[in-house]
């Protein structure tokens, strides 16, 4: 396989927040690009028209293999971009058998299928919650694994199984582990749309906008400089770029696999990410002082020296005002109500 060539990939998950965002920029670089989603949490819209869409489940063999067959995939050729599954901790800790499912049963049907069309290659969703409370910061990819929620363990138990599938298959993988994705495509053509998100950035967004009445502060008291929690914040459309460049990496050498941390290798505490919003906004959003979350890290913060490393990565976004202006332009563009999964926002 030659280097430079584009294979034809298929989105998993890519009517969702990070998904759409990589739909967008495998467009943009010329990839042949589908998606498959089952519109729970994703929208209809968040697809551009031209991208051959699947309202479905991932974990369907007759679907998948119908969708390998349509966008020439499989017999060696074809990629799979994997980000459907669930996200919210607090929920995962409350019904740990759906993110077991979502995360862990889906993921394995579909690298099942993967194997048995012959897909080779396959970039996967993780988390930094694969870490669990890390003893140092910042995190490097080869310290211990300790996930302490069942999010953070369904991601955990899917890289394994990718590990294992690659030794005995041809199948090669990247794990990604994502720190804190916020922001939203700079031209406005998608972002963070769920309601009721734990984010802080898309939280402090809604407030400042007047969708929230309050940001609620977790945590005063952490050995930080200024006692909040500090968190490496990413942008989701460097993230996306992050994936091409991995499966361009895959192809051109089908004997490696990757495993990275994607985040920035510095972090902003709660207080520092409110003033920003205040600073861009020029106007203050309401903060209410509140004990910490069972399980907060003080600090979780990238070492970003692999993926810089192995991939000509240049994150264009590295800034926390870029990332809040870009989420509040969307947040402003959904307007006041949550859009449905069919109609777009501010239509």
């Amino acid at each position: 396989m030659s280097d430079g060539e584009k294979v034809p990939v298929l989105v998993t998950g890519g009517a969702g927040y990070i998904g759409s965002h990589a739909v967008l920029a495998l467009k943009d670089a010329g990839w042949p690009v589908a998606v498959i989603d089952n519109l729970v949490t994703g929208f209809r819209f968040a697809v551009p028209e031209d991208v051959p869409f699947y309202e479905g489940d991932i974990a369907d063999p007759e679907l998948l293999a119908r969708i390998f067959a349509e966008q020439g995939m499989g017999h060696s050729k074809g990629a799979i971009m994997h980000f459907a599954g669930s996200v919210v901790v607090p929920e995962s800790v409350e019904n740990p058998l759906k993110y077991y499912f979502n995360n862990t049963t889906k993921s394995r049907a579909i690298i099942e299928a993967a194997v048995e069309a012959g897909v080779p290659h396959f970039i996967f969703s993780s988390t930094a919650a694969t870490y669990g409370v890390p003893e140092s910061s910042p995190v490097r990819e080869d310290d211990p694994k300790r996930p302490i929620n069942p999010y953070g363990w369904s991601k955990l138990m899917t890289e394994q199984m990718l590990a294992d599938v690659s030794a005995a298959h041809p199948l090669n993988f990247c794990v990604l582990r994502y720190f804190n994705v916020a922001g939203a495509d700079p031209e406005a053509r998608t972002g963070q749309s769920t309601a009721g998100a734990t984010h802080l950035i898309k939280v402090a967004c809604e407030a400042a906008l007047g969708k929230r009445d309050k940001v609620c502060v977790f945590g005063t008291d952490f050995d930080t400089p200024d006692g909040t929690g500090v968190r490496d914040y990413i942008h989701v459309s460097d993230l996306a770029a992050a994936h091409v460049q991995a499966l361009a990496a895959l192809v051109a050498d089908p004997e490696q696999s990757l495993t990275m941390n994607c985040g920035y290798g510095r972090g902003f505490s709660v207080l520092e990410v409110l003033d920003a919003v205040d600073r861009v906004t020029g106007s203050t959003v309401k903060r209410e002082l509140a004990p910490r979350r069972a399980g907060d890290p003080a600090a979780l913060v990238s070492d970003p020296s692999r993926i810089r490393a192995t991939l000509p990565w240049v994150p264009r976004f590295d800034d926390l005002d870029t990332i809040i202006t870009h989420a509040l332009a969307w947040e402003d563009r959904l307007g006041p109500h949550r859009p449905n999964h069919e109609s777009e926002p501010g239509r």
